[in-house]
């Protein structure tokens, strides 16, 4: 069965109505965007929620204060270096790791071999002149039959209920990453849209 994350959560009556629905992993932004929290927001959201949902830190190029911080607050599972992270810093997380490539072009994918022996998952997002991720736009899908790793992926970047039964037949990730297009407002996400989604997902998966 595909897995499930729902990034860019903000708000904690929106996230319990969100893990309802049986989803897997839940994504905080530590970057800038209209969906950032800082470690305390993070501690309060992830307060008293249920087990075996894995909590993702979202982060672009953290300084060495604020990647420390985050190492010692012991609030994720998971961290997704969205940035031009060195190999080095994210050996440090005591986490899992997820490595974030944003993709406009097959070339980009040259990036997967650096990072393939650091990292626990890809994750697969698109790219604009102006946004690395978070754009709310997919990607050509196709790009991915090229890959040559043996590391699980996620597919992130515009998926919804209109295109997610699409984005699964053609590249059958083991994860996908849903935020903007599931939206009411930046960091508030739609839940009929979501169940819609995720009903979708249950029905296509393998």
């Amino acid at each position: 069965m595909t897995k499930i994350k729902v990034c860019g959560l903000t708000d904690k009556e929106n996230i319990l109505k969100v893990i309802k629905l049986g989803i897997d992993a839940v994504g905080f932004i530590m970057a800038e965007s209209k969906r950032k929290v800082s470690l305390d927001k993070v501690e309060n959201l992830t307060e008293g929620l249920p087990p075996f949902i894995d909590r993702v830190g979202v982060v672009v190029n953290p300084c060495k204060q604020k990647y420390n911080e985050i190492i010692k607050s012991n609030l994720f599972d998971y961290l997704q270096f969205h940035g031009t992270e060195s190999l080095q810093l994210i050996k440090r997380s005591p986490f899992k790791n997820i490595k974030a490539i944003s993709i406009s072009s097959r070339d980009d994918l040259s990036q997967v071999k650096k990072y393939e022996d650091v990292i626990d998952y890809f994750l697969f997002d698109s790219k604009t002149e102006l946004k690395r991720g978070g754009t709310g736009q997919k990607f050509n899908w196709e790009y991915l039959n090229d890959i040559k790793s043996k590391k699980p992926f996620i597919l992130a970047g515009g998926l919804g209920p209109h295109n997610i039964k699409e984005a699964l037949r053609i590249v059958d990730p083991a994860a996908v990453d849903l935020n903007s297009q599931i939206e009411i407002s930046p960091g508030i996400k739609d839940i009929n849209l979501l169940q819609e989604t995720v009903d979708i997902i249950k029905r296509n998966s393998n």
